[in-house]
């Protein structure tokens, strides 16, 4: 006999109390119950239940294993369940939290793509500038970028960014370049209003020492494309990623300040709640970014 049905049977009787609820649960006749538990009980060598006229319950040996076997059960029908949530049809709204600035400039251009490919999904995609709770605010997934703050999250990396100190041709040969990092305290500085530690950059130095760049700046503003804008009018200087600042660099409206400074590389990662198996519509989304990013990095946005 199968040794799941004889499980099922055997933790069904106990569940139910008796053999005769059990066969209504399992939609089968209570001899089949009985011959299953037996059959199980003689494969084992062990009492497995007390039987009464009245009732019937596991015995000492009979809860160890009940405990083992439910768990069992368990199991597999999670793995039937991930079967058939892998060949569902990927449907549904799917709320997404990204940054401005990644959201604008890298998300929205691709999502005319997705929807074409999954027309039973909609999207509702928030912009903001701020970390967001996933599960408490109701979000099925966010796009993060740098290091990750929530470890109970799952997160699946999409590509990478590189953060760059960059200025116009026009404001260097105005107010010169600055070999160093102590020389950007004689520079205006463009800073991004919402971090949560203030007016600071967080820059590694060409000794590999972790450097906080405290100047105070000339301009704050709470949205990187504004500070990108300024820095190419030649306001100051700005601390951008790569996939802001990459199209601009290559038409020469802007430049590397300190080109000898190591990168400092961060990443791009699709996050999304906990959970054994995630649900058909988030599963397509990220494998889709996946994909969409596949040929973005550091050098090449």
């Amino acid at each position: 006999m199968d040794r799941l049905t004889e499980m099922e049977a055997f933790a069904t009787v106990v569940d139910q109390g008796g053999f005769t609820d059990a066969a209504k649960k399992m939609g089968i006749s209570k001899s089949a119950v009985s011959k299953h538990v037996s059959s199980l009980e003689a494969r084992l060598g062990a009492r497995l239940l007390n039987r009464t006229t009245r009732r019937v319950s596991p015995t000492e040996i009979g809860l160890a294993y009940y405990d083992r076997a439910r768990r069992v059960l368990t199991d597999a029908g999670e793995a039937d369940a991930l079967v058939t949530s892998m060949q569902a049809a990927p449907s549904g709204q799917l709320r997404i939290s990204v940054a401005t600035d990644f959201g604008v400039n890298h998300l929205s251009p691709v999502l005319g793509d997705f929807l074409a490919t999954y027309p039973d999904i909609s999207v509702n995609m928030v912009l903001n500038n701020r970390y967001v709770e996933l599960i408490s605010e109701g979000f099925d997934l966010a796009v993060r970028i740098g290091e990750l703050e929530d470890s109970s999250l799952r997160a699946r990396k999409l590509t990478e960014t590189k953060m760059r100190m960059i200025a116009s041709p026009e404001y260097l040969e105005q107010f010169g370049r600055p070999n160093r990092l102590d020389d950007l305290n004689e520079h205006k500085l463009l800073h991004y209003s919402n971090q949560s530690n203030g007016s600071v950059w967080k820059v590694t130095a060409p000794s590999g020492e972790k450097r906080q760049i405290r100047t105070a700046g000339w301009l704050s503003v709470n949205d990187g494309q504004s500070l990108l804008n300024a820095a190419i009018s030649g306001l100051g200087i700005a601390y951008l990623p790569s996939f802001l600042y990459g199209e601009a660099m290559k038409r020469g409206e802007i430049v590397d300040v300190i080109p000898d400074l190591p990168v400092d590389t961060q990443g791009i990662y699709a996050v999304y709640p906990p959970g054994r198996f995630p649900q058909p519509k988030v599963r397509a989304f990220i494998d889709f970014l996946v994909d969409a990013f596949s040929e973005k990095g550091p050098d090449s946005w």
